[in-house]
């Protein structure tokens, strides 16, 4: 490794042991960093300076020279007013604005470690958050500090922006000069991106300064391929990898400029592309589906690139996407662990109901449990490895996560003969129902197919004759005849038998985390719901 710029070496000291990192790959020229490396001026300081790199929904748009101009300004205060060193790891925290975005570019300009966190999250999860990365500073928008403050964490700084208060980190004097970018290792440790958590302690996932920039040159600049003119938005938050890479360093890194909002359900995202002509937008499969019912009342033309990512997409969605927009969703894989997505396919590559290949610089690869490599056409284990790799903030998870050199995702996949990849399920979601393998995805699909589902997940419940059954949980279209037998019947048609639900919950709404992704989990530990259920009659399907 590097020299570390780091005064405050938390971070490198708590990186996983040498032989517990994943094998790294930097096989494109591009990747080949130098070793002194501050990301953040990396993509601040290669644009032209009058052009646009933020919007909103109200008010003015940002400059490039603008934004380098607050994020000095930020960074002079962090340095001097506020006490924050090189390697301090900063929380951050508030809806989707530029002024969040600038708050992240300068705590990773001053040397510091950007702990970003989702608006939605309670006290008690920011408490872990900041007692696992040891974080002592905060940078909070004053709409979400309540939460914050309520968390009562032991020696944590917080300083607010947005507010009217003469202490407020954009009313605080600073000089008006420009911030030189402390000089960080290619891999310093730029971030800290924790996990949901949802089904156990969060996890940590540590990435240098040369990671930020990785993903922009391998997903971004080989697949989704963005033009100077192009405007970003999408859905996820900054909190989310997803997000942060789709609307902070892939527009910028390509010059590009995006619309950030605070609020983008799926209407709110239609109108925001129909009114500020985005062409690149990033959102969950979920959402497509949901604009497509709303497509009619929109003007769309301005869109050229759509990527999908955060769960499976299905090949149903896909499809009517495109037959009502002529778009072809760019669908991907990614991971907090690696930051972004490493296969995906674009253009003519795409097939439908599948992922894609591995992106320019990555490899994959289909693995039994010991780690040998299965054939084309078996299911198995997805392992990858590329310029990017799981790095767990002292967490013994790591030896689990990376084997072999290999980051092992947790998902089943199936690699074709020509070498697309296809998703089967996350390895925990496969059912075991009489000796069949049942892929809940693919049972997912189809409950999809009919026209009344709007969203669908399916999962196995433990059973004593069977092992597990499939329980299928389905939301209808408003006003659709919650019709049991009919649903069942549509899935025997497109399904074999043993694949269809013997039970069968009609919900109002999917339980989702804040960034849309489907809680599994809690469907798994659900002993009832206020729902109409019909359990199967007909004997033993299988």
């Amino acid at each position: 490794m590097n020299v570390s710029a780091h005064v405050d070496t938390f971070a490198r000291d708590h990186l996983p042991p040498p032989a517990e990192w994943p094998e790294l790959h930097f096989d494109l020229p591009e990747l080949r960093y130098p070793d002194r490396l501050n990301c953040a001026a990396e993509l601040l300081d290669h644009a032209d300076p009058g052009r646009p790199v933020f919007h909103t929904p109200v008010g003015p748009s940002w400059t490039y020279g603008e934004l380098r101009a607050r994020v000095d300004r930020i960074a002079h205060v962090l340095t001097r007013d506020l006490g924050v060193v090189p390697g301090n790891r900063v929380l951050l925290r508030g809806p989707t604005t530029p002024w969040l975005a600038a708050c992240w570019l300068a705590v990773l300009k001053a040397g510091a470690v950007a702990v970003t966190v989702l608006a939605q999250q309670r006290p008690h999860e920011l408490s872990t958050i900041c007692a696992i990365a040891e974080v002592r500073h905060a940078l909070c928008d004053i709409r979400s500090v309540d939460d914050l403050a309520k968390a009562e964490i032991p020696g944590l700084r917080i300083t607010t922006y947005g507010g009217d208060a003469p202490d407020d980190l954009l009313r605080r004097p600073a000089p008006d000069t420009p911030y030189e970018p402390v000089d960080t290792a290619a891999d310093d440790v730029a971030l800290i991106a924790f996990t949901s958590g949802t089904t156990g302690r969060p996890k940590g996932c540590m990435h240098f300064h040369r990671d930020v920039l990785a993903i922009a040159d391998t997903f971004s600049a080989h697949v989704l391929r963005p033009r100077a003119d192009d405007v970003f938005a999408g859905s996820p938050p900054l909190g989310f990898t997803f997000g942060l890479g789709g609307l902070v360093v892939f527009p910028m890194r390509a010059g590009a400029s995006a619309l950030l909002l605070e609020q983008a359900h799926p209407k709110q995202l239609l109108a925001a592309v129909a009114e500020h002509r985005v062409s690149v937008v990033f959102t969950a499969p979920t959402a497509y589906r949901a604009m497509l019912d709303e497509l009619d009342a929109y003007d769309v033309a301005s869109l050229r690139r759509c990527v999908s990512a955060g769960e499976n997409l299905p090949a149903a969605t896909w499809q009517n996407w495109y037959e009502r927009t002529g778009l072809r969703i760019i669908n991907g894989i990614g991971a907090t662990e690696l930051l972004h997505i490493f296969i995906s396919a674009a253009d003519e590559h795409i097939r439908p109901g599948t992922t894609g290949t591995p992106v320019p610089g990555w490899q994959a690869r289909v693995q039994d449990a010991n780690g040998e490599p299965l054939p084309d056409g078996e299911p198995g284990l997805l392992a990858v490895r590329g310029p990017v790799g799981c790095r767990y903030l002292s967490d013994p998870r790591q030896r689990v996560y990376v084997r072999d050199g290999w980051n092992i995702t947790g998902d089943t996949y199936v690699r074709d003969g020509d070498g697309y990849f296809r998703y089967v399920a996350r390895a925990d979601d496969m059912i075991i129902s009489a000796g069949y393998n049942i892929a809940g995805p693919e049972v997912e699909d189809a409950l999809l197919r009919h026209p009344d589902v709007v969203e669908a997940a399916v999962v196995g419940r433990p059973d004593e004759a069977r092992g597990q059954v499939v329980v299928a949980y389905a939301v209808l279209k408003e006003g659709a005849v919650r019709d049991v037998e009919a649903l069942r019947a549509f899935v025997k048609s497109e399904l074999a038998p043993y694949k269809c639900p013997r039970e069968i919950v009609f919900l109002d709404a999917l339980p989702r985390t804040a960034t849309g992704k489907l809680q599994r989990f809690r469907l798994r530990d659900a002993t009832g719901a206020e729902a109409a259920v019909e359990r199967d009659t007909e004997g033993d399907q299988h």
